[in-house]
């Protein structure tokens, strides 16, 4: 059975160079494969190509190849489950949640790579256009450059903001949103509520004679894996590597270092000696003000600060749920390795949105207008199962539970149609559902919207139901109160218990800390003030402030009982919160529209929808013939007029020529003013830049038209029926 399993693994993988590290059981144990990809596939000049895979379904032979491993997949997947219904111990558990990723894993890369294949993309060829026309380039060039940073260029500049720009119209305008922009500089206490202190934290350590630095979790894993797949490993070694790998998540500083130590592992290129592990913060530590006594850190995302100004923003919002807060802004992420161009930085746009709602009613008023469309959904069901993604109506995945509530769905379905308009392939995009073992411990659901990149799929935009764990968070460190008031449906009278503080006394006894003890007192809950109660029933009580306990007596506080009618309860907002990394989305985009014109290699260029193209339209006088000059400079102030991004190429070379040019930086438009330009009535040609075709308007119309088209409110097609075509060769000479 075990032969029959590697045999199989390798026929369908296909790989080069498999690792025969294998391990096959029976039911109630994990089937443990770690198997290894073949070579990258370069070209004849070391660039890097990449098939472009095609929006339709897989082939009856794909599915026949895919089968097993979906199989597998699925006996992994109800192994994890039984193990937990089961109640067994957390190690077993953690073995068979390893081994369902790694065969996950290897089941969605042959996925890809079964897909039909339109036309191969070439990666470098495409990060050459970028930085050659610099869209964007590593920050810090000219002084060697700094891994994980990027500067934007004029063209990178002017997309980001018409996507950020496009972002607003379709989020915050369309949906009547509230926008902040609230500081980058953070103060400690406020992480410290959210976690991000305490969670955002890595173990590393460094090479001791070059200084590079690894991720500690990372290190160990490949160093473990490396010493399995060797043939000499014992078995006994190979069981004890895998259960280290488990349980790599889980362990300390010290047993890290032990596990170093034990395997003798060194810098992995340079085989170097290490140093002892490190703890590193992935936020950027500062200190803000001249006496450095309040310590701060740039902001690791822009949520926080619309939590902490919920209350402003509800005031704002006449006190009434549901509303939404949007923000955009830079965010700060130390990473140990920045990698793959902007898809991993240390310094990123983010625009995010918080959608405050009750938490028992999660409905939404719009989503009935859009509940037939249908999203590609990767279900935690259908990764547990081995299935593939699936196309579902969001009426039908919410209805049947697949999706948690509507307000969820509904921004699902938003998030969807604004990659769409911003140029993304709607066969490269899906929803991955977090797996049970992803998902954080206050959500109660969260999905990513994943792009299909030559890095293979990347989290691009994530969108959570929170429930209300920062709202809590912040409530219980400050002892301010964010929540929001519902009426109830009939009036009702409560019970209620309270501390009244005797300040004199408590003045007296606590002297420069009696305001902080009444302080304390106040934010007591009612178990604790029923506990006060019955110990000083029995003398004093004792209650805990700053990890120091408070005596009490009977002179300095008593407990109030007494009944009160209600007519609103107090509620703590559950949010919703799309988040979108804007560099990982202009990447994908950037991947999903780089073309070759077809019968030449040499004339590429990035068909980006006009909405986000940096420049809207190029102005191209046919030769330098003075002529030219007066009536180029009335369309240009039209252009201008018009709101209209433009350029003026009038450099000597043919229109073939300067044509290539335009496309290559995206600007869909071309007005080309020639000699029949000069003849009453004065017309030009428009040329769009996707399909080459060219009409001739008149020059009083071409900045209304190219307006029109730039904004979405008309489409080139129809553009074409209204004006004469203008036939004309393009010649590249």
């Amino acid at each position: 059975m075990k032969n029959n399993f590697i045999r199989n693994c390798k026929l369908v993988l296909d790989l080069s160079r498999s690792s025969t590290c294998l391990q096959t059981q029976s039911a109630g144990l994990a089937i443990t494969a770690s198997l290894k990809l073949g070579p990258v596939k370069y070209s004849k000049k070391g660039r890097k190509i990449v098939d472009i895979p095609a929006a339709m379904a897989l082939s009856a032979e794909s599915e026949v190849i895919l089968a097993p491993l979906r199989l597998a997949v699925k006996e992994q997947g109800d192994l994890v489950r039984q193990l937990k219904a089961d109640g067994k111990p957390e190690i077993e558990v953690k073995k068979a949640v390893a081994e369902l990723k790694t065969r996950k894993k290897v089941m969605e890369e042959k996925e890809v790579s079964l897909r039909p294949s339109l036309a191969k993309f070439d990666r470098t060829k495409m990060e050459d256009t970028l930085k050659r026309r610099f869209f964007y380039d590593q920050s810090f060039a000219i002084y060697g450059g700094v891994t994980g940073q990027y500067d934007f260029g004029p063209m990178g500049c002017a997309m980001k903001q018409n996507l950020l720009q496009a972002w607003r119209k379709h989020f915050v305008l369309e949906e009547q949103m509230l926008e902040v922009d609230c500081t980058v500089l953070t103060p400690e206490p406020i992480l410290e509520a959210s976690g991000h202190v305490a969670r955002f934290a890595d173990l590393m350590v460094k090479d001791m004679k070059n200084g590079e630095c690894f991720r500690l979790d990372h290190l160990i894993k490949a160093a473990l894996e490396k010493v399995c797949a060797e043939k000499k490993t014992s078995a006994e070694t190979k069981a004890e590597c895998e259960d280290i790998v488990v349980r790599l998540d889980g362990m300390t500083k010290e047993e890290m270092a032990a596990v170093m130590k034990k395997f003798d592992m060194k810098a992995p290129l340079t085989n170097n000696p290490l140093s002892e592990p490190i703890e590193f913060n992935l936020m950027f530590q500062t200190h803000i003000g001249p006496s450095g006594a309040i310590r701060g850190f740039l902001r690791p995302e822009t949520a926080q600060g619309i939590f902490v100004n919920f209350k402003r923003l509800l005031e704002f919002n006449q006190g009434k749920l549901p509303f939404a807060a949007a923000q955009i802004g830079n965010a700060f992420r130390n990473e140990i390795s920045p990698r793959a161009g902007l898809i991993r930085v240390r310094e990123f746009t983010m625009a995010e949105i918080e959608h405050f709602c009750d938490p028992e009613d999660k409905s939404h008023p719009k989503f009935s207008g859009v509940t037939s469309t249908a999203l590609t959904l990767y279900s935690a069901n259908n990764q547990m199962g081995g299935e593939a993604a699936k196309l579902v109506n969001i009426g039908d995945a919410v209805s049947s539970g697949m999706v948690a509530n509507e307000t969820l769905g509904y921004f699902m379905v938003r998030i969807q149609q604004f990659l769409l308009k911003m140029g993304v392939d709607n066969g490269r995009l899906r929803f991955r559902q977090h797996m049970a073992n992803e998902m954080a411990h206050y959500a109660c659901d969260c999905w990513d919207a994943e792009l299909l990149t030559s890095y293979g799929w990347v989290e691009c935009v994530g969108c959570a139901d929170r429930s209300a764990y920062d709202l809590t968070q912040h409530s219980r460190a400050t002892g301010v109160k964010l929540c929001a008031e519902k009426r109830l449906p009939a009036p009702v009278t409560r019970d209620i218990m309270e501390i009244v503080p005797n300040k004199g006394a408590i003045g007296k006894a606590f002297k420069k800390e009696a305001k902080s003890v009444t302080d304390m007192l106040a934010k007591l809950s009612l178990e604790q003030i029923e506990k006060v109660e019955a110990d000083l029933a029995g003398g004093e009580a004792s209650v805990e402030m700053d990890g120091k306990p408070v005596l009490l007596s009977k002179d300095m506080v008593s407990v109030k009982k007494y009944q009160k009618t209600f007519h609103v309860e107090e509620i703590i907002p559950s949010v919703i919160e799309p988040s979108f990394g804007i560099g990982r989305v202009m990447y994908a985009i950037f991947e999903h529209n780089f073309k070759v014109r077809e019968g030449d290699e040499q004339r590429t260029y990035f068909s980006l929808p006009p909405v986000i193209a940096p420049v809207k339209c190029s102005l191209l006088p046919l030769s330098n013939n003075t002529d030219f000059t007066p009536l180029v400079h009335k369309i240009g102030q039209a252009l201008t007029l018009h709101d209209i991004s433009h350029r003026v190429d009038d450099s000597s070379g043919s229109i073939g020529k300067r044509y290539a040019r335009t496309d290559e930086v995206s600007i869909p438009f071309g007005i080309t003013v020639d000699f029949d330009s000069l003849k009453e009535p004065h017309s030009v040609t428009l040329r769009e830049r996707d399909t080459t075709t060219q009409i001739r308007i008149d020059v009083d119309k071409v900045a209304e038209v190219i307006y029109q088209l730039s904004t979405g409110r008309t489409t080139w097609a129809v553009v074409t029926t209204q004006f004469p075509k203008f036939e004309a060769q393009e010649t590249k000479s």
